[in-house]
């Protein structure tokens, strides 16, 4: 029997990926206004529960507002990248980066999110930003919403719950697609959209406890997401006909349990409630199987004239996907579960576990890309993939990740077995390549980077930053095209 040997293509991209609200900080300096990720507070892990963790409430909104509040908020701090992205994409163009999946925060281009008029600043940082990146030929990929609905739509429409929001989305969408037409090709529409289905205000803006329904809102919420995705990308072939739009899914895959019939039922269920977000970006159409979900729970989405078509005629161009671990289904869930801050479900025993309990499954990237190729016959994008992990600095300075090279290798490796199998993978941003502050815990200790960042989940240290082990093997990984791993 012949040996085959699967290679990456010549111009696979290899970079990294970072949200705005978790690296640049200076989240009131040149006109920015507040968003969602400005009222997170950062909760110790002996008091954090997912409700906490991920939720906001009114009280907690008034208690930010009004100075009541003594808690810290780390994503106002992020690491500083604001003031030292020249040096930061330099360490990433050291590592032989091609692509940076960054994020646009929002606010900073309309403050409030439903202004007439942007505000000249922050579009001047990210042509800056843009400007920096084309100096090393680092291509970026670049997210509209990241967990960065600004805090003026949720004070005036509870966020993506009000179909004005809409608008206010294509209008800033417009200004930085006609602003950046020369300089950014790779869009995404919104960062793992079925987030708002877990947690509402991260990825909506949405304050639940202002709701009678919390569960039709939300959904309500992520059509009137789907209309504007569409509707953006539809100004996105107008304004620059080269420009690909993206969307992105937290994919979230699900084996069944046992053998069990039942538990298969239930892990095919599960499957298409996490895929259901990119079938309607990518077939334009709500799946069939969704119309039992929405009786059963009682959800009926109002949708005006024309929304149907709009989605139906303006699909994504591509695929992006978050991957960080794969989950067991059962139909009687009993036994012992992970941990982890969205999702936990019954621990695989052949699976080993992250510091935060995030079960580590390679093959699982393989099997869900052949699964999603199959299914959409669409180019993907994986876009986050990585390990939180603690890092110790030694006497010298160094820090020895082996831990994060063998996480990143056996999923690069299973990324090549994959390209074997036919799919189009268009390249790899792993997540957090410089430490940022955590999206769902805003600890700074759970480390993903290749680049240290000095500072702690009490916001002290000097920031400054320092290559990992990990620095250099991806160094090599990228030069080699994936061959020296």
């Amino acid at each position: 029997m012949a040996t085959f040997k699967p290679t990456f293509p010549k111009n696979f991209y290899w970079g990294g990926a970072t949200a705005a609200n978790q690296i640049e900080g200076a989240f009131d300096k040149d006109g920015k206004g507040l968003s969602a990720a400005d009222f997170v507070e950062y909760i110790p892990k002996e008091e954090r529960t997912k409700d906490n963790a991920m939720e906001i409430t009114s009280e907690q909104i008034r208690k930010t507002l009004s100075g009541e509040s003594t808690g810290r908020f780390p994503k106002r701090e992020g690491v500083d990248f604001y003031h030292r992205y020249k040096e930061d994409i330099a360490l990433l163009a050291e590592m032989g980066f091609t692509a940076f999946r960054l994020s646009i925060h929002w606010s900073r281009i309309f403050p409030n999110g439903y202004d007439e008029v942007p505000n000249e600043a922050g579009l001047a940082f990210y042509d800056r930003v843009f400007d920096e990146l084309e100096k090393h030929n680092i291509e970026p990929i670049v997210t509209l919403s990241h967990y960065e609905t600004p805090y003026g739509l949720t004070e005036k429409y509870n966020g993506w719950a009000g179909r004005e929001v809409i608008d206010h989305f294509v209008r800033y969408a417009e200004t930085v697609f006609t602003r950046y037409k020369d300089k950014v090709k790779f869009w995404i529409s919104f960062n793992e959209i079925n987030v708002i289905t877990l947690s509402p205000f991260t990825g909506g803006g949405i304050v639940s406890d202002r709701e009678e329904n919390p569960v039709q809102t939300k959904y309500q919420a992520l059509h009137h997401q789907f209309v504007a995705s569409a509707l953006a990308t539809k100004r996105l072939h107008e304004i620059n006909p080269e420009g690909k739009m993206g969307c992105m899914l937290a994919r979230m895959s699900h084996y069944a349990n046992t053998p069990n019939p039942e538990d298969v039922l239930k892990a095919q269920k599960d499957n298409q409630d996490n895929l259901f977000f990119t079938d309607v970006h990518a077939r334009g159409e709500y799946p069939k199987y969704m119309e039992r979900f929405f009786v059963e729970n009682d959800i009926k989405i109002i949708k005006e004239t024309g929304d149907d078509e709009i989605i139906k005629q303006y699909p994504v161009d591509y695929i992006t996907i978050s991957y960080y671990m794969s989950m067991l289904s059962s139909a009687a869930p009993e036994g012992e579960r992970t941990d982890g801050n969205l999702m936990n479900s019954l621990k695989n025993p052949y699976l080993e576990a992250s510091d935060w309990g995030w079960q580590i499954d390679p093959v699982g990237l393989r099997i869900v890309l052949n699964d999603m190729y199959d299914r959409y016959r669409l180019p993907i994008f994986i876009v986050e993939n990585g390990l939180g992990a603690y890092d110790k600095v030694e006497e010298d300075g160094s820090i020895h990740d082996t831990y994060r090279i063998d996480y990143l290798r056996k999923h690069i490796e299973q990324m090549k077995e994959a390209i074997g199998d036919g799919v189009e993978l268009l390249g790899y941003t792993s997540w957090g390549p410089i430490d940022l502050v955590s999206m769902s815990t805003s600890e700074m200790s759970k480390r993903y980077g290749y680049v240290y960042v000095d500072k702690d989940d009490d916001g002290n240290g000097t920031l400054e930053r320092k290559r990992k082990d990990s620095f250099y093997w991806y160094k090599k990984v990228i030069a080699s095209n994936g061959e020296e791993l």
